[in-house]
């Protein structure tokens, strides 16, 4: 069996050049200005696509936490208000898919509950689902996803090898990819744990695997697609120094643009180890080399 899926026009997965996201999810901070903002950079970079968050506040956020009270640019405000501000609804997202259909790059989002999963289905022709590391053990929300019969794609930060077999036994091997992640945001460079990608391919031989990277830097998301990450999603903002829990692990603008270029360079470095004399070489061999 072909380890790939379809995702839009596009085929990932072994022999296929690496898709690349650019997650948005929620560094725009409620205003869909930045958001907009956000595409533009992502389709100047050369990303494939770009991902937002869709929850349904009063579901996601547990109970004890609704009441919470955090410091905000809308001031002090509970957790439950703060979600509502940085959630968009559809005036928000149909000037996504506008502004995506614009500019030429697919937009997809992580959804956290089953209504968000109806509320795509219902106004836009998404291209695939992501579930977060965190709704990784909820088997009715992958149930939902893959009753749509679009491309699904699993984060398994924050999980184990037992939890990471259930929610494949759930959503089945076909039209699935799976991404190795580390719920840290940002994560140090000693809990990336970027073998597990080798790791997830030995063990799901017929399934993609990506790369969900919540680190500070570039080199990380490359040495990920020498491991075999045909997926790396990487969130971006305009500057890390802006206001929001996930801008610290964030690229910007002129380190998006290197890691896409140096992703894409990757394939061609690594070659097909097979030991051979280059052209490029024969030169330097009749120079340099004193014995033959």
């Amino acid at each position: 069996m072909t380890r790939e899926i379809k995702i839009g026009n596009r085929l990932v997965g072994d022999g296929h050049p690496t898709y690349i996201v650019g997650e948005i999810g929620i560094n725009h901070n409620g205003d869909v200005e930045i958001a907009k903002k956000l595409i533009e950079m992502a389709k100047w970079a050369g990303v494939d696509a770009v991902k937002f968050q869709k929850r349904t506040p009063e579901i996601c956020v547990p109970p004890e936490q609704q009441t919470k009270m955090r410091e905000t640019p809308w001031g002090y405000i509970t957790y439950l208000e703060y979600r509502h501000k940085i959630e968009f609804g559809l005036e928000e997202y149909r000037q996504i898919d506008e502004t995506c259909k614009k500019v030429g790059i697919d937009w997809f989002v992580s959804v956290w509950d089953e209504p968000s999963v109806d509320f795509m289905e219902d106004n836009f022709d998404t291209v695939a689902y992501k579930l977060p590391s965190a709704s990784l053990t909820d088997h009715d929300l992958i149930r939902k996803a893959r009753s749509t019969g679009r491309p699904l794609i699993l984060s398994t930060g924050m999980s184990t090898m037992e939890e990471i077999y259930a929610a494949v036994g759930v959503a089945g091997t076909e039209n699935l990819l799976i991404c190795h992640s580390t719920s840290t945001y940002p994560c140090p460079e000693h809990e990336l744990n970027l073998k597990m990608i080798q790791t997830l391919r030995n063990t799901f031989p017929d399934i993609p695997i990506g790369y969900s990277g919540h680190e500070v830097g570039l080199i990380p998301s490359v040495i990920a697609v020498a491991f075999g990450a045909c997926f790396v999603e990487r969130h971006i903002t305009l500057d890390r120094a802006m206001w929001g829990s996930d801008q610290a692990a964030s690229v910007e603008p002129g380190g998006l643009f290197r890691l896409v270029k140096n992703i894409r360079l990757t394939p061609a470095a690594l070659g097909d180890g097979v030991k051979k004399v280059y052209e490029s070489e024969q030169g330097a061999r009749e120079k340099l080399r004193r014995v033959k």
